[in-house]
This record gives structure tokens, sequence and C-alpha cells, in this order.
């Protein structure tokens, strides 16, 4: 046992410091002081207490509830429902606030599932190592590529395929016009826009289509765009291998069994159309 629990009286309060994907990181104790830990400040939130947190020795993913995060200003529930604390890194642990120097005592850490609101805080899986059991062992075979364009099993070189531009002109929620977007066929189709500023900055989104400097995205954004937001586009393959010989020259790292018969060869029969 930690030698901070063992004392007749204890000075712990709880801490744990949040880092997004995007490497904005943040903290918070539940004593009612700032907490400078490691040269890292935590904040004191003193209505962020967890309010359950469930751990189990077998492989199902771990719980943690929050409640009262929304009483800082740190975390907006807008920035919760547009998803830029999914997938955080986080550790939740006790800490002597007499001797900030002494040890401390993890609780839980993972990295955050959906986020959830719930009343006044959030709700979400903590996602530990054994979340990766979940996972396939094999890949299953599929006549589309299983790579992701630009990877290290694709190897498909993408300088030149990923360009910074600015929103030239909002059509419609999910159709946008960007200044330098190359020019072809659908090229952006399938790939990737990320905000890099704007009141989406940070966050990602499908693109669906293009043509031109038009895009077309998956679903609208969660903030409004407006003329001049900076985005980072990438451009996208549709995982055919035609495309892939066809546009990038790069059928042999193809991740997939195009010209193995499906299931559909069992319904086959002479005569039929």
């Amino acid at each position: 046992m930690s030698a901070i629990l063992q004392g007749e009286l204890t000075s712990l309060a709880f801490c744990w410091r949040l880092e997004r994907r995007d490497g904005a990181a943040i903290g918070f104790t539940s004593h009612d002081r700032d907490m400078v830990l490691g040269g890292f400040r935590y904040r004191a939130a003193p209505g962020m207490a967890p309010s359950a947190i469930e751990l189990s020795d077998g492989f199902s993913a771990n719980m943690l509830s929050v409640s009262g995060a929304l009483t800082s200003a740190a975390i907006a529930g807008e920035d919760l429902l547009a998803g830029r604390w999914d997938g955080a890194a986080v550790r939740l642990f006790l800490a002597d606030w007499r001797e900030l120097g002494a040890e401390t005592v993890t609780l839980a850490r993972g990295v955050l599932g959906e986020v959830r609101m719930k009343g006044g805080g959030f709700e979400t899986e903590l996602l530990g190592p054994t979340a990766m059991l979940e996972r396939p062992a094999v890949e299953e075979t599929s006549p589309e590529c299983r790579a992701a364009l630009g990877d290290r099993r694709c190897r498909v070189d993408m300088a030149g395929r990923v360009r910074i531009a600015a929103v030239s002109k909002v059509v419609e929620e999910t159709v946008l016009e960007v200044a330098g977007a190359a020019e072809g066929e659908n090229v952006y189709g399938y790939g990737r826009l990320r905000w890099v500023s704007g009141a989406n900055s940070g966050l990602e989104a499908a693109i669906l289509s293009s043509e031109g400097s038009r895009l077309r995205l998956r679903e609208p954004p969660a903030f409004a765009a407006e003329v001049g937001d900076l985005v980072e586009i990438s451009e996208g393959c549709d995982k055919r291998f035609s495309t892939c010989g066809g546009r990038f020259g790069n059928a042999l790292n193809f991740r997939g069994e195009p010209h193995l018969p499906g299931v559909d060869l069992l319904t086959r029969y002479p005569g039929a159309s």
C-alpha cells in the first residue's frame, strides 16, 4: 500500500489530467487551491469530483463518470458535443496537497471513448489496454483495400496531396469552396478535412466528394464555417483496385482481394441472368 494512504489522517485530493488528441492538456483537482505537480498546474475545481469509477479485473471496458465537469470554463459543453475530447488521454490519481513532491497513487488511466453529456457533467468509457483485445485478431477478406491512403501499408507518398487552403465560400452547411484545391475529378472524395483556424479549429471532417475547389462534407461541421477559415485538406481514395492502379500506380500494395469470388457465387445457377 502506498505510504500516503497509511497515516491515520490523510490530506489527499483527486487530480486528473486530460490531454486531447491535438496536444492541448488541462489538469483539475478537487482541492480548494491550485496544485502544481511536476511543473503542471492542476486547477482547483471543488465541484469536479469523480461520482463513479468502476474498475474491473476482467476484459470489459472500464467506466469513468465525472460530475460537475462543466463548472469549469476550460471544458465547454460545445467542445464536448463537437467531439474535441473524444479520444483524450486521461489519468486520475490521488496526491497529497501538503507534500506536492510526494508520490501519487494512480486510480485509473486510459483513453476516453465517446463523451456523452449527462446532467451537469459528462460520462464516458475509459478505454485501457484491454480494449485492444476487442479488435479482430486477423483481417477479413474484402474486395476493397483495407489500408488508409498514405499509411505504412499503402505507401503512397502524400507529399503534395495534402494542402492548406482557405474557405472562399460557404455554399451550404456541408458544401464549401476552398481556394488552392487541386484540380481533378473527385480528388478529395473519401479524404479528410481538418480545421486549422476558426471556431472548428482542431476538428476533422470526412469529405464525401469534390468537384474542383468545391468540397462536400459527409456531415455539417460542429460550428458554422466562415469565409477565411483555414483548412487542411487531404486527397482521398475510394479503395477500389482500379483506382489504386490507375490513379496512384500502387496496385502492388493494394490490401484487398478484388478477384476473390464472394458469397454471391453460391446463388448462381445455370440459366440465371
